[in-house]
């Protein structure tokens, strides 16, 4: 019994959302869509498939999910290629939400280290993180690189 199939019960997990495991007949049951149309958006990039050792499409759920999104806007009469553009735009608006929230976490550990350090100045006078001239006060923020 492999762990990555199973929990610590014995029962069977459903695979996640990005394993591809349905086979193109299964896939265009789902979807309602031909087989032959999903290897022509397979052929257009719409969707990419898993590949099993011997070529054949394994279709996982996020990828039925974006077929069942291509079907619905293909049915309102928007082209193949403003499909394409549609999915790529939804692509960088879910790209600059992760990017949001990174730059958020970023700025809120970097607002709690100027608090503590602000906090703790009395006892690090000379704090390099933190410079007042006046009435001002600047910060210097350092940033680790991965």
């Amino acid at each position: 019994m492999s762990t990555s199939s199973h929990d610590r019960h014995g029962f069977s997990r459903a695979p996640g959302p990005d394993v591809p495991v349905y086979v193109i007949s299964v896939a265009a049951e789902l979807t309602g869509l031909h087989p032959q149309t999903l290897r022509a958006y397979d052929r257009m990039g719409l969707v990419s498939p898993g590949r099993t050792g011997g070529g054949g499409r394994r279709y996982s759920w996020h990828d039925i999910e974006l077929l069942r999104e291509v079907a619905e806007l293909t049915a309102s009469g928007i082209g193949l290629e403003g499909v394409r553009r549609i999915l790529e735009l939804e692509n960088r608006i879910a790209a600059a939400h992760m990017r949001v929230r990174e730059l958020e976490e970023q700025l809120a550990a970097t607002e709690y280290a100027l608090a503590r350090a602000v906090a703790d100045r009395g006892s690090a006078p000379n704090l390099p993180a933190v410079r007042t001239a006046g009435d001002r006060q600047s910060v210097v923020v350092w940033r680790r690189q991965p």
